[in-house]
Parts: structure tokens; sequence; C-alpha cells
């Protein structure tokens, strides 16, 4: 059984400013074997120093794949290997190509994983697996397992990977690997 790739998302509620932020990832880069790495800040005003920091600690930790959550043109002005679009952003899935990004995609079902794979996305994060706060019913490791069959796109097991005892149970699938803000925490 091979090691699932990791893939840490940033969440703003783990810091207030640019100092703890820095701290923050520290403490999560250090401590953790980590292959894909993705800024997202939903509610900072001005996210700019936000995501160079967060591109200067992801470099000097050597993560192999740093992403910005959503912003295309962002990601490629600075130098980011991709991005990851929100499930209202299939239409920019081209765009993000051309620009010769990594491009994930956030997806919750069957179809749109379809969809993602059919537009040449080069992973999606599917959601939620596992139970997780304010994102409605877990789907569990049987729909995971059937879009697995039907799919050939790289698939992040998301929402609820919070333990290794989630990662153990993802291990015995074909998934290729687990997307997290709680986990790395």
């Amino acid at each position: 059984m091979s090691r699932l790739n990791a893939y840490f998302i940033s969440d703003p509620s783990y810091y207030h400013d640019i100092t703890s932020f820095a701290s923050y990832l520290d403490k999560v880069f250090s401590r953790n074997e980590i292959d894909y790495a993705c800024f997202r800040d939903k509610i900072s005003l001005d996210i700019l120093p936000y995501a160079k920091t967060f591109l200067t600690y992801a470099k000097r930790y050597k993560i192999k794949n740093i992403l910005i959550n959503t912003h295309i043109n962002l990601a490629f002005e600075l130098g980011f290997d991709g991005v990851h679009l929100n499930s209202r952003q299939f239409d920019q899935i081209q765009n993000a190509k051309e620009k010769k990004l990594l491009t994930i995609i956030s997806t919750h079902r069957l179809d749109e994983v379809l969809n993602a794979q059919e537009k040449g996305a080069d992973g999606v994060t599917l959601s939620p697996i596992f139970k997780t706060p304010d994102k409605g019913k877990p789907q569990g490791i049987t729909f995971l397992k059937q879009v697995l069959k039907k799919s050939s796109i790289d698939i992040f097991a998301l929402g609820g990977v919070v333990s290794k005892e989630e990662i153990a149970l993802l291990s015995h699938t074909k998934v290729y690997g687990f997307a997290s803000i709680r986990y790395f925490v």
C-alpha cells in the first residue's frame, strides 16, 4: 500500500496577521509531509501579502505543487505552480491550462468529476467524504469508490480527514490523495 498524496489547504481562522500566518505555515510545513499546498483565504481584504508569504514558505520547505485558490491571474503573476478552482469555475479550467497552471477543481458529484476530467483539469477534490462542520451529509467511502471506478482523473478525498484513521480508510481505495485543513494543524 503506497502513501497517499497529502494536500494541505490553508485557512485564515488559524491566523490573524502576517506574523501569525508565517508561524502557522512554519509549523504546518515542518511537521508534515506535504505534496500539494493551497493558499486559500476568503476573509482577508488584501490577500497579496499573504499569497507572497505562502509562496515563500512553501518554497522554503520544498513543496512540489504550490497552488492558490480561485485566483488564476495571481497564480500566474506570482509564480504559483497552479490554481485550485471552486465548483463555480468549470468555465475557467481552459484559461488556467492555457497559462500552464496545474489545475485542480472542487467537486461534489460524479458528473462534476467527469466534467472536470473532460475539460482537462489535472485533478479534483471530492467532498465531503467524512463528516465535516457545515458541509452537509458525508458521502462516504462507498461513494468515493464508485466515483473512482467511473473516472480516471486524480482525486483528492476532502472533508473530515482529521486523523490517521480517515487516511487508513482512504488507503484501501484507489484514491490519489487526501486534502485537508485540520489534519495538518
